[in-house]
């Protein structure tokens, strides 16, 4: 009778071991399936082309998600800051990205300058106000004119600066319409909403309803270069890494290339 109390409580016993350890090998399992997921913010004119290359990368990277926070690289530049999650920020401007270098949020190291772009005056695709230069915006027949709020928008005070080295600031500042970032120019102007808008070169490319009448002189404004870093808390650190990497290939430039941005030498 005891021995077969004793081979019962021993059969219990490796049942229960048994599937203690199957359950924890489901468990260990289940957490090297589980995905992780990347914050990037990015400005808004590189939508198309991020889009593009998140494809690539989680086709290739099935345990990594990709989450973009398109926006101003200014308003983005000030939710880093006071601690939104995020993990690596491409900015639109330089002094954006400093700032987050100046704080500490980014490390000099974990950071490049990726691409360029050049600044474009736009009407809309069937417009016959006559816009062929900046110094048309100058015209009475010009009503309105879309550029980002400088304080936010790097191509904003891209534009900003064109306007006074052109000449043209004092007439053109009463018909400013600002806008929250380059796609809300690129909107009002395809929609009519205003006569002209300046927004970057990428930007006018992705769309059928709008022209370039002209480019703006590189000499006429700051340089227009896109830094990448990654974020120094990212509580993803390594992957976050092997994404920045990623982004810096040849092969991601060439598609930065093919929306029109500039490589950097």
């Amino acid at each position: 009778m005891k021995k077969t109390v004793s081979l019962l409580l021993l059969l219990f016993l490796f049942t229960t071991i048994t599937a203690c350890t199957g359950q924890s090998d489901k468990d260990q399992a289940s957490k090297e399936k589980q995905t992780i997921d990347l914050t990037i913010s990015a400005a808004a004119s590189l939508k198309d082309a991020l889009t593009d290359l998140q494809h690539t990368y989680e086709k290739k990277h099935p345990d990594v998600n990709l989450h973009f926070n398109f926006g101003a690289s200014g308003t983005l530049q000030q939710q880093i800051s006071q601690g939104a999650p995020v993990d690596l920020f491409f900015s639109a401007a330089q002094d954006k990205f400093e700032a987050l270098v100046k704080d500490g949020s980014i490390e000099k190291k974990d950071g490049t300058d990726l691409a360029g772009n050049d600044l474009v005056l736009i009407v809309p695709k069937g417009s016959d106000s006559g816009i062929k230069s900046f110094s048309d915006l100058t015209n009475n027949s010009v009503k309105k004119v879309s550029i980002g709020t400088p304080e936010a928008v790097p191509a904003g005070q891209y534009a900003l600066e064109s306007f006074k080295n052109m000449k043209v600031w004092r007439e053109v500042k009463p018909k400013l319409v600002y806008a929250k970032d380059v796609r809300q120019v690129l909107s009002y102007v395809e929609t009519g909403n205003v006569d002209a808008g300046v927004v970057y070169r990428t930007d006018a490319l992705v769309s059928k309803k709008v022209k370039i009448a002209a480019s703006a002189d590189p000499e006429s404004h700051s340089p227009i270069v896109y830094p990448l870093g990654v974020i120094k808390d990212s509580k993803h650190k390594a992957e976050a890494q092997k994404f920045y990497t990623f982004l810096k290939s040849d092969s991601s430039v060439k598609t930065l290339e093919k929306y029109g941005f500039k490589k950097i030498n």
